[in-house]
């Protein structure tokens, strides 16, 4: 890692030799302008890590940069960035809840980076090794013929280091969320769901657990934002989670994961649909009705039946996560992980075909047409999800599309083992 970090390092202090100055303008804006304590600890992380994807920073370098200025910002008296009452502010909300000024403390957290990154400049210290299985992530989104692009997706490889969690099983975590009545909730999900993940004492002893007490928290988190800002979106979620050798996946709604093994596509989850019997029937048990109206929706309004937000329909649109946990073999492909705007248009048994065919490789046009061109394996990965979005909008999807392939071995291995297939193939056939 050290040889990645220092040219980065150096590049920054130039661009950051000292402390932002009182009122100047932030080189990236927060989420919000107002933030509780306990989402200070998310919205400061995403703040943090996009300041320094924006710069090129090693993805390894970044969690380590954000974590040490997380964990000073912490010690810090925020009192100062307290938010004043406002006049007809809810009273019994603000002695439960203390508001930060969100611009005014992100502008702490940014200078504790900067710290961190110029001491380390000086001085880089030794830390633990970056994930142990490096995984290729390809990933695309769009927000095709609708109005508005309510997807959102994070990828992060160093769950770990993010954390500080030095003990355990290195851990890789990805997810998609699927908002709709606007992108605060999806955005919301994206930005603190991990966070409440890390934060559970079973997630290493019983991830299925771990993961559902994240998703119901991150859903009573944003239940307080929603009422202080009037919000009323809600999302779909699904999020994995790689530990050694366990892949575990959790949900709300109908975004979906599917793992690849051997080149043939292998359920993991049911996704939560209000026509699906026992959904159906659960929410009739509350008092509540399906109905169709173009399609299936719980009381005539949301076409899901399990979301983050949603809180007009809450508890017929339910936030209690499902999860499943697969051990890893050691001869899996893929896990692929996308939103409906994806799965409408695409059936998961068509999906190794689709990633075979966008692995191919590219051909020279200057070498007659049969020179395949010499790709690293990352631009290979990178283009397999943008040829599978670009599949389910020919076939027909006008949904907002978003799709991610996590790899579990290495693509020319994916590429070698479907090569001899179809040469074995060949020779039955002769």
């Amino acid at each position: 890692m050290e040889e990645e970090a220092r040219p980065f390092l150096g590049k920054f202090v130039e661009e950051f030799p000292a402390a932002l100055e009182e009122g100047s303008p932030l080189p990236v804006s927060p989420l919000s302008r107002k933030v509780t304590l306990e989402e200070l600890h998310g919205e400061s992380l995403e703040l943090g890590l996009r300041l320094l994807a924006s710069r090129g920073a090693p993805a390894g370098l970044s969690a380590l940069l954000c974590q040490a200025a997380l964990s000073q910002l912490l010690q810090n008296d925020l009192s100062p960035f307290h938010c004043a009452q406002e006049a007809g502010d809810n009273q019994e909300e603000e002695q439960q809840v203390v508001l930060l000024q969100s611009e005014a403390v992100q502008r702490l957290f940014l200078n504790k980076l900067i710290d961190v990154a110029l001491a380390w400049h000086q001085d880089f210290p030794l830390h633990p090794p970056s994930p142990s299985r490096f995984l290729c992530c390809s990933v695309h989104a769009i927000k095709n013929t609708r109005r508005k692009m309510e997807d959102k997706h994070l990828a992060l490889a160093e769950f770990n280091q993010l954390f500080g969690i030095q003990s355990g099983a290195d851990c890789a975590y990805y997810a998609v969320f699927d908002g709709h009545g606007g992108l605060d909730a999806a955005t919301y999900a994206a930005t603190h769901l991990h966070v409440a993940l890390s934060k559970q004492e079973t997630l290493q002893s019983d991830t299925a657990t771990a993961f559902k007490t994240a998703f119901k928290h991150t859903d009573d988190m944003f239940r307080g934002k929603a009422k202080r800002e009037r919000l009323r979106s809600g999302t779909t979620g699904v999020a994995v989670l790689i530990q050694e050798q366990e892949l575990s996946v959790a949900w709300l709604g109908d975004s979906q994961a599917i793992l690849v093994r051997k080149g043939q596509a292998i359920t993991l989850m049911d996704p939560h649909k209000p026509d699906r019997e026992d959904e159906k029937q659960r929410i009739e048990d509350l008092g509540g009705c399906i109905t169709f109206m173009g399609c299936w929706r719980v009381n005539g309004t949301y076409a899901v039946s399990r979301a983050i937000g949603d809180f007009d329909q809450k508890p017929y649109v339910s936030g209690d996560a499902d999860c499943s946990t697969t051990q890893l073999l050691g001869d899996e492909d893929y896990v692929l992980l996308a939103c409906d705007g994806f799965f409408d248009a695409v059936k998961p048994s068509e999906v190794p075909h689709l990633v075979l065919d966008a692995l191919q490789p590219s051909v020279d046009p200057e070498g007659g047409g049969d020179a395949p061109l010499e790709q690293s394996e990352d631009t290979v990965g990178l283009r397999v999800a943008q040829q599978l979005v670009a599949h389910a909008k020919a076939a027909g999807s006008s949904d907002n599309i978003t799709v991610m392939v996590v790899f579990l071995c290495p693509i020319q291995q994916l590429l070698s083992q479907n090569s001899t297939k179809g040469t074995a193939q060949n020779a039955a056939q002769q």
